[in-house]
């Protein structure tokens, strides 16, 4: 009784709740204060420190999700149109001025790498230095692709139209030498050549080809539990959500929290998706999500800075000339690279511009509407024949992700906007899809896109003699990333 004060029997009750003088308790041992007699002043309301957490988002904005019945997904892609070949060794068995050289074709392998000599005799082809600059123009006098021919399956027999090029009379660097241990060549079929009454017994019939993709979905869980007796403790929390709704929530809020996690999981799955490959020795077989599809089959452009921002942007334009050349695209960007860009930008807008801002921003994709676009979080600009829309990609900036580290690897990309026609296997038709789009397994007996279930014995389930509610998400899905080749992305 020596430790309390007031001393034993001043102590005076009063009939309401009041704090005075002579009813409180002070604990004076060293390890309890004054305070400590009260309930501790509670805030209500949660502090929003990390505002909206949520992540999802880009594939709404930029793809649409399409049901699936099978284990895989097959597409095919178009080959180009006209013949070219690279890496083309030259041999002259002659010594310098011979009146015809000639050119072999690296071929074979198998599938989707299975490469051919479809060059008939008769053709005209640029043959073409890329180290150089040089060129020449050839005729093509035998083919080993002719059936019956002599030659390897990937030699061509070629007469030059100028003479010089062989002979060591030509102009310098303008002049292809066709001898034994030159550089890898490029050739292209430009035509052909036949004289008058001449048969075509000897031409190639090119059969058109195309690739052939694939991808499977993968299964993707999440569950929050909480057992019956934590149900009782109702801990009222007022929060504002993510999806903009706001009010009271008590031990469901984590719940909430749950969902909203999973939803974010089922973006970033087929972002960062990659399949089982080498000597992995996983037993999950992965799927292929954005970045591995681009850096697979796309484009990848590395540092790219404010300090030579237009000559690493134009090459990206020649490059998207040489593919699709699709003409609106979408840059989702991470904070620094969105502000080389606004760098970059700004720079040529100083010195009078040559392009980029000259005519005013462009909002073609979102119906040229200005307001549509900025809702969004989009500027637009304009370089030589292509549209560009900017935006910040949160994922990219956030700490919890990829945001918040010098060398975060991927620091955005370039996605085409509109739509590809493709064929579908399963249709038998070609149909038009969004460039990215997902598929996810459903049948008239079962949805999984997005399925939501509750077990246990608690919280108005009645499954089972478990003491808890378990909350249950489900999703299989995967990503479809058509024509790759037109998607850039940005990597330190």
């Amino acid at each position: 009784m020596a430790n309390v004060s007031p001393a034993f029997g001043s102590l005076i009750p009063t009939q309401k709740k009041q704090a005075l003088e002579g009813n409180y308790l002070n604990f004076t041992d060293g390890t309890n204060d004054f305070a400590q007699q009260y309930l501790p002043e509670i805030y209500e309301a949660e502090v929003e420190r990390y505002g909206n957490r949520t992540l999802s988002g880009f594939l709404r904005m930029v793809g649409a999700e399409m049901p699936m019945t099978s284990d895989q997904v097959v597409w095919s892609e178009q080959n180009r149109l006209h013949i070219s070949y690279e890496n083309v060794i030259a041999t002259n068995a002659g010594a310098v001025g011979a009146k015809v050289s000639t050119l072999t074709i690296p071929v074979g392998g198998a599938g989707a790498t299975l490469i051919q000599n479809v060059v008939s005799p008769g053709s005209t082809i640029v043959v073409m230095n890329p180290a150089t600059g040089a060129e020449l123009n050839c005729y093509v006098v035998a083919s080993g692709a002719t059936p019956g021919s002599a030659l390897g399956a990937g030699v061509l027999t070629v007469a030059p139209y100028s003479q010089e090029a062989l002979d060591g009379t030509g102009a310098g660097a303008a002049e292809i030498d066709l001898v034994t241990g030159g550089p890898a060549l490029k050739i292209f079929v430009y035509g052909s050549e036949y004289g008058k009454g001449t048969g075509d017994a000897n031409r190639i019939s090119v059969t058109p080809s195309f690739t052939q993709y694939s991808n499977s979905p993968i299964i993707i869980k999440d569950k929050y539990a909480i057992n019956g007796s934590d149900t009782a403790q109702i801990g009222w929390v007022e929060v504002a959500t993510e999806s903009g709704q706001g009010g009271f929530l008590w031990y469901l809020k984590a719940e909430s929290e749950t969902r909203l996690r999973f939803e974010d999981y089922l973006e970033m799955s087929m972002v960062e998706g990659e399949l089982k490959s080498g000597t992995s020795t996983t037993t999950a077989k992965g799927t292929e999500g954005l970045f591995a599809a681009v850096k697979s089959r796309g484009n990848v452009l590395v540092d790219f800075t404010a300090a030579t921002g237009l000559a690493q942007f134009d090459s990206i334009l020649k490059n998207l000339d040489t593919q699709g050349a699709i003409e609106e695209n979408m840059l989702f960007l991470n904070r620094e690279t969105s502000l080389d860009f606004d760098d970059m930008l700004a720079t040529v807008g100083q010195q009078g511009g040559t392009g980029i801002y000259q005519g005013g921003s462009s909002y073609g994709v979102f119906e040229n509407s200005e307001e549509m676009a900025l809702n969004l979080g989009f500027s637009g600009f304009r370089r030589g024949s292509y549209d560009f829309y900017k935006t910040d990609w949160k994922y990219l900036n956030d700490a919890s992700t990829r945001g918040g580290v010098a060398d975060a690897g991927i620091e955005g990309v370039l996605v085409p906007a509109g739509t590809s026609t493709v064929y579908d296997q399963i249709l038998g038709t070609n149909i038009r899809r969004p460039f990215l789009h997902v598929r996810y397994r459903a049948s008239q007996a079962d949805d999984r896109r997005m399925k939501n279930w509750i077990t246990g014995s608690v919280g108005g389930a009645a499954t089972s003699d478990l003491d808890a509610m378990e909350v249950h998400f489900l999703s299989e899905r995967c990503l479809v990333t058509q024509a790759a080749n037109n998607f850039v992305l940005f990597t330190d």
